[in-house]
């Protein structure tokens, strides 16, 4: 797929453009009133939590400045963690600590950070640093996720995560995002990770992108991205599903993490999830989104259901193999 075209062949090879996915999608199928149950962390975890979807858990919540006097006691018997605020965006304001050495707490950066570091960078969540809008937030302090090796050779520090676009309750378009030395061991594409597209039906990678461009290994690494199987797709596929019902939303992304021991985590929702991935899969969301549609997926179908349709409905040995390409 080129990435340099005119919108009108944009729109000919079913590629969603940003204002096609807000009015027809967004603002049609997603309900304003459902937005905090993607945009606020704390209440998406609440709600996956009770509806038995696997979150990190939670180990605090901090909400006033004078609760930073305790967050040593808060911090007292964690030896890794992460704190995040709880309506954060694009990864903004999350410090992941991998271990406490020396009187310092050690990031996943590398970099070091004491104590009065952590509580000022909390007080900056509070104070709606890193929040939408701009709004006093809440910072949350939760389980760090532990990282699989099977994603060794392809990710440089970080833990990767996948994010499902889920459209009526059918996923319908997925990628694997892989942190680099350039994002800072993010998993976060704005920041320069990998993006690479998996296929709906197998769970194996194909393609890759690398801010805005194709890529096959993985720049730190070296490794080829392409052909690795996923792991557990079917409950990944059965869990993003699941997200139509928790949230509300239409039209969503789901992230969804490896945990070394727990398996896969819903890590957290997104409402107005980015269009990268199209570049990722090197096809078009437009046309996947007519797709389910035109299948009516029947009100009240369960998750395993639903992601089966997808399975089917996506399934790569259908399609042309040159449509991915041209």
């Amino acid at each position: 797929m080129s990435l340099i075209a005119s919108p009108q062949a944009l729109a000919r090879k079913g590629i969603l453009s940003m204002n096609r996915r807000n009015l027809t999608y967004i603002q049609r199928f997603n309900s304003r009133e459902n937005y905090p149950k993607a945009d606020d962390k704390l209440l998406t975890k609440q709600l996956a939590t009770a509806a038995g979807i696997a979150v990190p858990s939670l180990y605090r919540v901090v909400e006033t400045v004078g609760e930073l006097k305790a967050l040593d006691t808060y911090l007292r018997d964690l030896d890794d963690f992460v704190i995040k605020p709880a309506h954060g965006s694009g990864g903004d304001g999350v410090v992941v600590v991998l271990e406490r050495r020396d009187g310092a707490f050690h990031r996943a950066n590398g970099q070091t950070v004491s104590i009065r570091e952590l509580k000022h960078h909390t007080a900056n969540i509070l104070h709606g640093l890193f929040s939408l809008g701009g709004q006093p937030d809440r910072a949350l302090i939760e389980y760090r996720v532990q990282f699989d090796p099977l994603f060794e050779k392809i990710t440089y520090r970080g833990v990767p995560d996948v994010r499902i676009i889920v459209f009526l309750g059918v996923p319908v378009m997925a990628m694997l995002r892989l942190p680099t030395k350039a994002s800072n061991g993010r998993a976060n594409l704005h920041q320069g990770a990998v993006g690479v597209g998996i296929d709906i039906a197998t769970g194996v990678t194909r393609f890759g992108v690398c801010r805005d461009q194709p890529v096959d290994v993985h720049p730190d690494t070296g490794s080829p991205i392409a052909g690795v199987q996923v792991p557990q797709w079917d409950r990944l596929l059965e869990i993003a599903a699941s997200c139509y019902e928790l949230s509300g939303l239409g039209y969503l992304g789901a992230d969804i993490v490896f945990d070394s021991t727990l398996g896969p985590l819903m890590l957290e929702l997104n409402a107005r999830p980015g269009l990268a991935i199209q570049i990722a899969n090197r096809l078009g969301l437009d046309q996947r989104l007519g797709q389910v549609l035109r299948a009516k997926p029947e009100p009240g179908q369960e998750p395993a259901k639903r992601a089966l349709l997808a399975k089917r409905l996506f399934d790569a040995e259908a399609q042309p193999a040159a449509a991915a390409e041209n």
